[in-house]
């Protein structure tokens, strides 16, 4: 169903301030669909304007929508800002604070830059504790079978050695044997 733009954009003043109606409040009352609300909602959003969520309070305003206000009053005096606040249902302290959380945010990504730093300094000093005990324990390893290659080579009761040869005889025994 086709509505027209005046009874469209009075439904979006119902979800403006002072009034901050939720859309199934509003889809309630009017016998619109959630679906067709939200949509109205989101394309009033991409154009710019400022559509809290529907709480009644500052709270119920989504990130995005805060950042708009904070934009919006930039450049404006207290008067200016003052009258603003009285039309959407705001205090000066609220912008404000939205503005510092807005002015803070990158500070936010350097902090979060340097604990990554502090903690790939971690992890590579963790990789060459781990490295430099591989080889220690690669060295134990090869100390280990070169004493049993020793072992091996060592002289059996009497003795003797059991070589090559030896073995190609009784091999050659065996074989005449049969």
């Amino acid at each position: 169903m086709k509505y027209s733009p005046e009874r469209k954009e009075a439904i979006l003043k119902k979800m403006l301030p002072p009034h901050n109606k939720s859309v199934p409040e509003i889809a309630e009352e009017e016998g619109i669909s959630q679906q067709t609300l939200y949509i109205w909602r989101k394309q009033a959003r991409a154009e710019g304007r400022l559509l809290p969520d529907g709480d009644s309070t500052p709270e119920g305003w989504t990130n995005r929508d805060k950042f708009a206000a904070v934009l919006e009053t930039a450049a404006m005096n207290e008067a200016e800002l003052a009258e603003y606040c009285r039309q959407r249902g705001l205090y000066p302290e609220q912008i404000k604070a939205w503005r510092r959380a807005c002015e803070q945010a990158n500070d936010w990504e350097e902090a979060h830059a340097r604990q990554t730093k502090e903690e790939v300094r971690a992890l590579r000093q963790k990789q060459k504790e781990l490295e430099r005990e591989n080889r220690r324990k690669e060295k134990a390893l090869a100390e280990a079978a070169a004493l049993l290659v020793l072992k091996k080579k060592c002289p059996r009761s009497g003795g003797k050695t059991r070589t090559h040869d030896n073995d190609r005889r009784t091999f050659g025994r065996v074989r005449a044997d049969r």
